[in-house]
């Protein structure tokens, strides 16, 4: 329970802003998007650097892709 004496310090961090999570991005990764894949494709996916932005500059790519179509 936050604030009692069992949940660590009383009263929380008052300084926590200091210590959350800063990103570079335009815009925060709020929206999560799960899909199947062949295990060919996922071990592939497995030796990239990064596979989570890689596969984020992939569907981007296909998606500015097809707006100029």
């Amino acid at each position: 329970m936050p604030g009692t004496k069992s949940s660590g310090r009383p009263g929380g961090n008052p300084d926590i802003k200091q210590h959350g999570f800063k990103s570079d991005r335009d815009e925060p990764l709020r929206s999560r998007l799960q899909l199947r894949v062949p295990d060919s494709m996922k071990q592939q996916l497995d030796r990239q650097d990064n596979w989570q932005e890689f596969v984020r500059t992939a569907i981007a790519e296909k998606l500015q892709f097809m707006e100029r179509s």
